[in-house]
C-alpha cells in the first residue's frame, strides 16, 4: 500500500491497492470525481487513495441500473435468493480480511469489525429463506365467482445511503432484502469509509459476473453530499434508505417526499437503560459497559442515559466506575482493546466541546471527560452525573459519554425515558413481571426497540430494526420489513359471466 505499512498488506487480499477507483457503474469500475485519501483513525495516517464518483458517473450508472432492473425483476425470487446466498458465501470467504479492514478504516475494535461483516452474512442467509416466502394474501370476495388477492412486485431501484459507524451492516439490512425482492441497488457509502465500500462491492460484482447477470444490478459509489443529493432527487429511485443524523435525514425525507418517493430513515438515538430496585446488578453493570463503551459510543443504539433507582444508585455506580477504570484504550486491531478511537479528528473535537457544554449545564464528571493526547482520535470513556432536565441530555453526543440519572418510581423512569426527541432503543433491568409487561405495553417505552435485561445495542437481524419520533420511523432487516421494498397490489378477478358490484350497488 501507499504507506508501505505492513499493517496494510492484507488489503491486497480483498482487491485494494494504494490507488482505487471508487465507482462501480454499468458493470465496470470507473471514477471521474475528486481524489481523496482515507485515514486510519488510530493515528490519522493515510491508508490509501480513492477517486470518488462524479455526477456523470452517477448518471451513467443510473441509466444502466434502469435497464438492469427490467431483467432482475423477472428473475424468479428463489433464483434471486440463490444469488444472495452466493454473495454471503463470498463475504464468508473474506470475513477476517473485511473485518480487519472495517476496524482499520472505521476504528471499531476487531471483534466488532468481524461481527459487523458476519451480520451481513447473516442477512444474506435470512434473505435466502425469505426469497421463498414473499407471500401475499387471498381475500374472500363478497361477490360470487370473484377472487381477491394481493400481489407483491419489485419497486425497481432502491437507493441506500449508509453512515460511517456501520459501513457494511446497514447495507446488508437493505441490499439483501431489496435484491431478493427483485430490486436493483444503488449504494452510496460513507465518504470516510470508501475502502469498505469498494471491497464489499468487488465481491458482489464477482458473483453477478459469475452468474452472467448485469453488473448494474448493484451500483456503488464513493462520494460526498452531491451524490447523496442526486439519489434523493432522482425520480427513478422510488425508495431511499438513509442512515445518519436527524438533521440530514429530515432534509433527505423532504427532498424525496417532494417527488412523491418513499424513505426509510434510521436516524439519531438517545437510548436509556433503566435499572429497577429488583434488578440483577451485575448483569445490568456488564450490559451498561458494553452498551455505553462499545464502538466508542458511536452506535445509534449506544446507551447514553442510565436511569438508576435511588435504592441501587450507589451500588451500580460503584461497579461501573471500577469497570470503566479497567477499559483498555488503544489500537482497535490489538488484542484486549475495548475502546478504539473516534472516527475523525472532528469527532474528537466535538467530544471536547460537548464536555464543556455539559459542565456549563451542571454536569458532574465522575470519570473520564478528557481527550487522550497523541496522534489518534482517542477519548476517555466518560460517566456524568446530571439532571434529567438539562437541555444537553436531550441531544445525542456521538461519543462514549454516559449520563447517570436517579429516579424513585417506575412511572418516573418511563417518563424520563420518553422525554427525549429520539425513540430508537431502550431497556429495563427488572425481575418483576408487572414491570416487564408495563414496560413493553402502551404506557411503557415509546421506542422502536424495547428490551428487558439486555443492552440497548447488539440487535439481532431477525427482528425489524428502527425507531420512532426523530429516529425516523423506518424498519429494516428482519420480520416483515421486506414489505417496504415491494409494491403491493390488490387484485380482484372475475371468473364468471355476471357483473355484481360491491356493496350491493345496482347500476342499470
Amino acid at each position: 500500500m501507499g504507506s508501505a505499512n505492513k499493517e496494510y498488506e492484507f488489503l491486497s487480499e480483498i482487491g485494494l491497492t494504494s490507488h482505487n477507483l471508487g465507482s462501480y457503474v454499468a458493470g465496470k469500475w470507473q471514477a471521474n470525481g475528486p481524489l481523496v485519501s482515507t485515514f486510519n483513525p488510530a493515528n490519522n495516517q493515510p491508508i490509501a487513495q480513492v477517486v470518488e464518483a462524479s455526477l456523470e458517473d452517477y448518471e451513467q450508472g443510473l441509466k444502466a441500473c434502469e435497464e438492469a432492473a427490467k431483467i432482475w425483476m423477472q428473475v424468479t425470487a428463489p433464483k434471486r435468493g440463490d444469488i444472495v446466498r452466493q454473495i454471503g458465501d463470498a463475504l464468508r470467504s473474506k470475513l477476517d480480511y473485511l473485518g480487519r479492514l472495517l476496524s482499520l478504516e472505521m476504528g471499531k475494535i476487531l471483534a466488532e469489525g468481524i461481527g459487523e461483516v458476519q451480520e451481513v452474512i447473516d442477512m444474506c442467509d435470512f434473505a435466502v429463506g425469505l426469497s421463498r416466502q414473499l407471500n401475499g394474501s387471498v381475500i374472500p370476495s363478497e361477490r360470487p365467482n370473484h377472487m381477491m388477492l394481493e400481489m407483491w412486485n419489485p419497486l425497481g431501484i432502491v437507493g441506500v445511503i449508509t453512515a460511517f459507524n456501520f459501513p457494511c451492516a446497514v447495507l446488508g439490512w437493505n441490499a439483501c432484502i431489496a435484491l431478493v425482492c427483485g430490486n436493483c441497488v444503488v449504494w452510496k457509502g460513507a465518504p470516510t469509509t470508501p475502502l469498505i465500500t469498494i471491497a464489499m462491492t468487488k465481491l458482489v460484482a464477482e458473483v453477478l459476473e459469475k452468474n452472467n447477470l448485469p453488473g448494474a444490478i448493484f451500483t456503488a459509489m464513493c462520494g460526498g453530499a452531491e451524490i447523496g443529493e442526486a439519489i434523493a432527487k432522482d425520480t427513478r429511485i422510488p425508495l431511499v434508505s438513509f442512515t445518519g443524523s436527524s438533521r440530514v435525514g429530515l432534509m433527505v425525507q423532504q427532498t424525496v417526499n417532494a417527488r412523491s418517493g418513499k424513505t426509510l430513515l434510521e436516524l439519531s438515538g438517545n437510548n436509556a437503560i433503566i435499572v429497577m430496585d429488583d434488578a440483577d446488578i451485575q448483569l445490568a453493570a456488564r450490559s451498561v459497559l458494553f452498551a455505553a463503551v462499545g464502538t466508542a459510543g458511536q452506535r445509534c443504539t449506544t446507551c447514553r442515559r442510565l436511569l438508576l433507582h435511588e435504592s441501587v444508585y450507589d451500588k451500580v455506580l460503584e461497579q461501573l466506575l471500577t469497570s470503566y477504570k479497567q477499559v483498555k484504550i488503544g489500537n482497535p486491531l490489538e488484542k484486549g482493546t475495548l475502546l478504539g478511537p473516534l472516527h475523525t479528528p472532528e469527532s474528537k473535537r466535538n467530544f471536547e466541546k460537548g464536555i464543556e457544554v455539559i459542565k456549563s449545564q451542571g454536569g458532574k464528571i465522575l470519570t473520564g471527560g478528557k481527550a487522550v493526547e497523541g496522534e489518534g482520535n482517542f477519548v476517555e470513556p466518560t460517566i456524568i452525573e446530571i439532571s434529567a432536565d438539562a437541555a444537553v441530555v436531550k441531544e445525542e453526543l456521538f461519543a462514549p459519554v454516559l449520563y447517570v440519572l436517579k429516579f424513585k418510581s417506575f412511572e418516573e423512569a418511563v417518563a424520563i425515558n420518553n422525554s427525549v426527541p429520539q425513540g430508537l432503543s431502550s431497556s429495563i433491568f427488572t425481575r418483576n413481571p408487572e414491570n416487564i409487561f408495563r414496560w413493553i405495553g402502551p404506557l411503557g417505552s415509546d421506542c422502536g426497540i424495547v428490551n428487558v435485561n439486555i443492552p440497548t445495542n447488539g440487535a439481532e437481524i431477525g427482528g425489524a430494526f428502527g425507531g420512532e419520533k426523530a429516529t425516523g420511523g423506518g424498519r429494516e432487516a428482519g420480520s416483515d420489513s421486506w414489505k417496504q421494498y415491494m409494491r403491493r397490489s390488490t387484485c380482484t378477478i372475475n371468473y364468471g359471466n355476471e357483473l355484481p358490484l360491491a356493496q350491493g350497488i345496482n347500476f342499470g
